[in-house]
């Protein structure tokens, strides 16, 4: 889950809770501001009735109930009992209601002055009314119809409410959120594509001194320091490489003159061979060492075209004077955009540099000496698939086989260095390209080259 996800989210759920807390403080106090009106309305009820009828003696049971029965809009199933001290009961209002009513119910009434109840879709009141020092209790049951019409309705608002604001906050979060963050997904496209080539890469800062902005200024800070320190490895690398070929190239000089003199015994000419070969290897590694420091430092630009079936027959050539007893043999798949793909630009020396050390490979460690090329097309790219049977590169080899100094198992006996692909990788990625291998079937090597257009 993405950071904006989880805000997005977080930030609903909040709203959710808080919105879903109001809501209910919202209806607790309707309903008890409910109840307290509904009690009022009828207590009072309760009480005109009983002033009805012990102050207004023209007012009898038969009176007051016609009374009752004439008002009973006012409150919905009413019925109303009134009793004497004596707890005898004096009025019966409507016979269409009943109230559910005991003698502790007059006592408790007694003691407390008032209560309120409900019972299933009624509410009961109990009130007390003092007169010419005698009491009178009145117990008043009725339904609240308005009221609770009015609480299912608020209830459905409010729920109403809740979904639909709960969606749109979900929403308005996530395009603010996405709206806000979105420097973050600048900096992740940037920053997924520096590599060894590309260290000079800045993000760029705008002037707002938010959390994003700053991060961005300590990471372009960062990147400068590992830039300046790379700059300064290379050159160190390239400069000592330089200083190194002056002496071994005398050193070889020497030896190889020391080896041609007379008078040199088997013994001692088997010795300074052994040396020179040392000296020669070392001077292979420096050369290649020269040239990935030429890799690091330089730019490929929009020089010149080449096309890369003339620069594989170069190497072809160039390798079977090397090793003429192994065969190279080039297939090109004619595909109707196949000339324009082969037009590549670039630099021509590294892109044979490239093409040379994997066909030496493919010649090295072939067991029939022969490798096979083909050029063929893959959607807008190149391919270029070298193949050659022998001993394949374990699966666990397989994902160090581009780093430097790594040589595989396969490679027991057969001289290296383990810096060849390490190049080939460099140079391809330089040139908008990639390389991968793969062993479909036992003592079968292939690697295959993507290039971009």
């Amino acid at each position: 889950m993405t950071l904006k996800t989880k805000i997005s989210l977080l930030t609903s759920a909040l709203f959710s809770v808080l919105f879903g807390i109001a809501a209910a403080v919202v209806l607790v106090l309707f309903s008890n501001f409910r109840k307290e009106e509904f009690e009022g309305r009828l207590q009072k009820e309760a009480i005109s009735s009983i002033k009805l009828l012990v102050n207004v003696k023209e007012v009898d049971n038969q009176v007051l109930k016609a009374i009752d029965q004439n008002t009973i809009h006012e409150l919905l199933d009413e019925k109303t009992l009134i009793f004497d001290r004596h707890f005898k009961l004096i009025y019966s209002s409507i016979d269409d209601a009943k109230i559910d009513w005991t003698v502790n119910d007059l006592t408790y009434l007694k003691k407390n002055k008032s209560f309120f109840r409900k019972e299933g879709d009624y509410e009961v009141c109990g009130v007390v009314f003092e007169k010419n020092k005698k009491d009178y209790y009145a117990l008043i049951s009725a339904t609240d119809g308005r009221g609770t019409r009015g609480l299912e309705y608020l209830i459905w608002i409010l729920l109403t409410t809740y979904v639909v604001f709960t969606i749109a906050c979900w929403f308005v979060t996530s395009y603010a959120v996405k709206k806000l963050l979105s420097p973050l997904d600048v900096f992740h496209n940037k920053i997924k594509v520096i590599n060894e080539n590309n260290l000079d890469t800045r993000i760029d800062v705008n002037s707002d001194n938010n959390e994003i902005d700053l991060i961005a200024n300590e990471f372009n800070l960062m990147m400068k320091r590992i830039d300046q320190s790379y700059q300064k490895q290379k050159e160190f690398t390239s400069n000592a490489s330089h200083e190194l070929r002056t002496p071994i190239s005398r050193i070889t000089a020497l030896l190889e003159n020391e080896i041609l003199r007379n008078g040199i015994d088997e013994k001692g000419k088997l010795f300074l061979q052994t040396i020179l070969a040392d000296i020669n290897q070392l001077t292979e590694l420096i050369n290649i060492l020269l040239t990935l420091s030429k890799l690091d430092s330089q730019k490929i630009y929009d020089e010149e075209e080449y096309r890369i079936d003339e620069i594989i027959y170069d190497c072809i050539e160039k390798l079977n004077k090397a090793f003429p007893n192994f065969k190279i043999l080039l297939d090109i798949d004619f595909a109707e955009n196949i000339d324009t793909l082969m037009e590549v630009r670039g630099s021509k020396s590294l892109l044979i540099i490239a093409f040379q050390n994997l066909l030496k490979n493919a010649c090295i460690y072939s067991d029939n000496k022969q490798a096979n090329i083909k050029i063929s097309q893959e959607g807008n790219d190149l391919k270029i698939v070298i193949t050659n049977t022998g001993k394949t590169i374990l699966l666990d080899e397989q994902k160090e086989m581009f780093n430097p100094f790594m040589r595989g198992k396969n490679a027991e006996g057969i001289s290296g260095l383990g810096l060849g692909l390490r190049i080939v990788q460099r140079i391809l990625v330089q040139h908008n390209g990639s390389i991968q291998y793969t062993s479909p079937k036992t003592n079968l090597n292939v690697f295959t080259v993507l290039l971009k257009h």
